[in-house]
């Protein structure tokens, strides 16, 4: 992979028990384990959003097979099952966190999904922070902000970055759009609230020509394998079916090297 192209994984929950109506984004902690493990065996590095943008405005250079490891939501199983295995590999992540609901749940998925998981507390996005995980806005209270009018989407923003850089004391310059909900005129008003970059859902591995208010990602689902892990990786897409049977019998034989998947 080109040095200049930068996959940003993109995960919600790590749980040993997905809920059900959350299975789709929940990654179980064996899973996300191979997942790390696997980045580590082929020498990918980590990085922040900051190295990735300095590198994207000419002011920094990316470490080769550098890779973008990002949590949507704040999620306290993201925490719990995901941050210790991070750790272990000496990796850094980006908690992008909903600052008006920071210790309490998370209530928009009642009215989505009819069940709701624990947010983190601000004692523990401050530790998280404390110990180089980086933390970004997801705005106050998750909404769609392309169906919110001016007011509302500004507010959202703004509140959202002031929130956290009051609670976490230190500067809050990156944007993930919950939903993945954007249009023209919410990128303006992102870049006009102080943020330096902005995470879509737009799926593909971002490059040098990527949108920085628009940052394509790569989805990572519960219930798919490490070879649809690794084939995400290098791609964003999902694995077609016709290449599934070659690559899982490659993966296979990758697999059996010392310490890779346990």
């Amino acid at each position: 992979m080109s040095v200049l192209r930068v996959p940003i994984l993109m995960y919600h929950e790590v749980s040993p028990r997905p809920h059900p109506a959350f299975r789709r984004y929940t990654v179980t902690p064996r899973a996300f384990a191979r997942h790390m493990r696997w980045l580590a065996a082929f020498r990918f590095r980590p990085i922040d959003i900051d190295t990735l943008i300095r590198a994207r405005l000419g002011v920094g250079r990316l470490p080769k097979r550098a890779v973008v490891i990002t949590f949507d939501d704040g999620l306290q199983g993201s925490v719990d099952y995901a941050v210790p295995v991070l750790r272990a590999h000496g990796f850094t992540a980006v908690f992008y966190l909903v600052s008006g609901l920071m210790g309490d749940a998370a209530r928009w998925l009642r009215a989505e999904l009819g069940m709701d998981l624990p947010i983190m507390s601000w004692d523990t996005a401050r530790s998280l922070a404390a110990q180089g995980f980086q933390c970004g806005a997801h705005t106050v209270t998750h909404p769609r902000l392309a169906g919110l009018d001016a007011s509302q989407c500004r507010t959202e923003l703004e509140d959202g970055r002031a929130r956290l850089e009051s609670g976490l004391g230190r500067p809050v310059l990156h944007l993930a759009y919950p939903y993945g909900s954007f249009d023209s005129a919410v990128e303006r008003a992102a870049e006009a609230a102080g943020y330096l970059s902005a995470c879509s859902t737009r799926v593909g591995i971002s490059g040098p020509d990527d949108d920085r208010f628009a940052l394509q990602r790569v989805p990572v689902y519960g219930g798919e394998t490490l070879v649809d892990f690794a084939y995400r990786l290098r791609t964003a897409r999902a694995l077609p079916w016709r290449v599934h049977r070659a690559l899982r019998s490659t993966a296979r034989r990758l697999t059996r090297r010392p310490g890779l998947v346990r």
